[in-house]
């Protein structure tokens, strides 16, 4: 696997939610010999062995049941120190969601969006949409009320441990409606954790073009008041139907507009989806390249 990245010409990965303990060997030789840097690792990295897919989400810190918490902290603990092991400075997490125990009103949009054969590019226009859009954001606002201090706590207890072994946990926002925090309070959200130098932010921006489609955030106007706490970005495209994961330069993301937000200090990835070919991976990080100059 570190192979086939190198020999595209890549020279630090990041390492996903999707590392099952058997890849760990073969990966912490390859850190060993030098053929790899690892410039973030996400978590759960490597997989709980209970499961053997992607599971970012397995356990979250949103979570009302102090047994998922205590798995959320035990396999976020590994993942700490599987950085350390791989040199790795920067962890990317998510944050967890709200939960409805009779329905879920994302779902409920997400079913008119399909009956209503609306392209995503065109949802922010139709005012049936919208109406619809906001009384859902008014259900999860609600119950964000009691989710987030859940999170804060959670997040709290890690960071003693993100400190001590000068690493960076970075919140990255999240594709979903439901999803913790709220794109518009996560300013405040980073800001009640203290922490500025160990608790970041992280970027993806097919998750806020997805958000910016929905009519939920400015794409431009998000990425400018997160940008002071910045760590990086996972860069990916998405298509006028909402696909994300498409190669950079392909879809409707303004990546000249990313551009102006780049640091020498932040770490860019590409996330891309497994379905691309070498071909188009390669024509992504030639046009990443292309656009930072």
């Amino acid at each position: 696997m570190v192979e086939e990245m190198v020999s595209l010409g890549f020279k630090r990965i990041e390492l996903s939610h999707g590392i099952r303990l058997s890849l760990v060997p073969g990966i912490l030789q390859a850190v060993e010999e030098g053929l790899v840097r690892i410039s973030s690792v996400h978590n759960f990295c490597p997989l709980p062995n209970i499961v053997q897919h992607a599971a970012p989400n397995l356990f979250q810190p949103s979570s009302k049941d102090s047994r998922e918490l205590t798995l959320w902290q035990s396999h976020s603990m590994q993942t700490l120190d599987f950085a350390v092991k791989v040199g790795a400075d920067r962890i990317v997490m998510h944050s967890g969601s709200v939960s409805f125990f009779f329905f879920s009103p994302e779902v409920r949009l997400e079913k008119w969006i399909d009956e209503s054969e609306i392209s995503a590019h065109e949802l922010s226009e139709s005012q049936a949409f919208l109406k619809r859009r906001d009384k859902a954001m008014k259900a999860i606002r609600k119950a964000a009320m009691n989710t987030i201090p859940r999170i804060k706590e959670n997040y709290e207890k890690l960071l003693p441990e993100v400190k001590e072994r000068g690493l960076k946990l970075c919140l990255e926002n999240r594709e979903g409606m439901e999803e913790m925090p709220i794109d518009t309070e996560y300013d405040n959200f980073l800001e009640s954790l203290g922490e500025p130098e160990h608790a970041l932010y992280w970027h993806d921006t097919g998750h806020a073009q997805i958000k910016h489609q929905l009519g939920l955030i400015d794409h431009r106007e998000h990425l400018e008041k997160m940008s002071p706490r910045l760590g990086g970005f996972h860069l990916h495209d998405v298509s006028e139907a909402g696909r994300d994961h498409q190669v950079p330069g392909t879809g409707t993301i303004d990546f000249n507009m990313i551009a102006e937000f780049v640091r020498p200090e932040h770490t860019l990835v590409l996330e891309l989806s497994p379905r691309l070919t070498t071909e188009e991976v390669l024509a992504s990080r030639d046009y990443i390249i292309g656009v930072l100059g």
